[in-house]
């Protein structure tokens, strides 16, 4: 059954902080905060599973297992990253049937060539406007349920300008997507200003580290955005810690002398052992 609860949080006009989530270890804390919804990063799953760039490298069949995993230890809606539909149109639609299966609730497609680039690296190109439009109508004809979100997400600003991102967001919008996400904008005057000049909700993308100027959500809705997604701060604070952390150990020979660790016994808990535990009590033998 499609998890609509995503779908019910934009309709009704909630606001939708998603954390990225690189891993399942990251997904269970992030299930224990409790946030209303995550972001699978195809960036930051890529890295975590295969050690590779997000440069189009991972395939659909990796990242659609990624993100049933994903489903399954998030046990909240995951917003799910599918880079291009990894190919045509015909790629695109199995992109939705097999995406859709593994239990998102929402699926970002975006108007770059295949195989593509992390959207705030340089050397990015862009597909013609109307074979994405084709795209997002492929996308939105595939689902099978209504309320499995298609968002639209275009990485022109860095070869065409402001001009270029409006112009293909309302595209997107008349082909049919639910969410529309202007990748890598500069400064909050265009943030503002593509908010305030298309009605179809906005997506903000606070990557640290990238081209957009990172703002607190209360700002981001106050510019007029839905939805942020924070994809790369979880993995860059973990990234820091191990390397904290492993220094450490180098040094003194120790883990005791390292950063602050995460009660082991709570850890246990939340990946699941207590039912382990629970079922070895039931079935042990005397």
């Amino acid at each position: 059954m499609q998890d609509t609860r995503l779908y019910d949080m934009v309709k009704s006009g909630q606001f939708v902080t998603a954390p990225g989530i690189q891993d399942m270890i990251t997904a269970v804390i992030a299930r224990k905060v409790g946030f209303d919804a995550v972001y699978g990063s195809g960036y930051w799953l890529t890295a975590s599973g295969l050690g590779l760039p997000d440069a189009g490298i991972a395939s659909v069949t990796q990242m659609v297992d990624r993100m049933e995993k994903l489903v399954e230890s998030a046990k909240t809606p995951v917003i799910a990253d599918a880079d291009t539909g990894f190919g045509g149109l015909l790629n695109v639609h199995h992109t939705v049937l097999a995406y859709e299966k593994a239990g998102v609730a929402a699926m970002q497609i975006e108007d770059q060539e295949f195989p593509k680039k992390c959207g705030h690296t340089p050397f990015k190109r862009v597909i013609p406007v109307e074979d994405m439009v084709e795209k997002i109508k492929v996308a939105c004809d595939a689902r099978k349920d209504e309320k499995f979100l298609i968002i639209a997400r275009t990485d022109v600003m860095q070869s065409g300008g402001y001009n270029a991102v409006e112009d293909r967001m309302g595209a997107f919008a008349e082909a049919g997507a639910d969410i529309l996400f202007p990748e890598a904008l500069t400064n909050t005057d265009d943030m503002r200003r593509i908010c305030q000049t298309i009605d179809t909700p906005m997506l903000a993308n606070m990557a640290d580290g990238g081209l957009t100027p990172i703002r607190p959500v209360s700002e981001l809705e106050e510019l007029g955005f839905k939805m942020a997604i924070f994809p790369a701060m979880t993995s860059l604070v973990a990234a820091r810690a191990v390397e904290v952390s492993l220094q450490r150990l180098k040094e003194t020979g120790t883990s005791l002398e390292g950063p602050e660790l995460f009660d082991f016994k709570e850890f246990c808990e939340l990946i699941g052992f207590d039912k382990v535990w629970e079922f070895e009590r039931k079935w042990a033998k005397d």
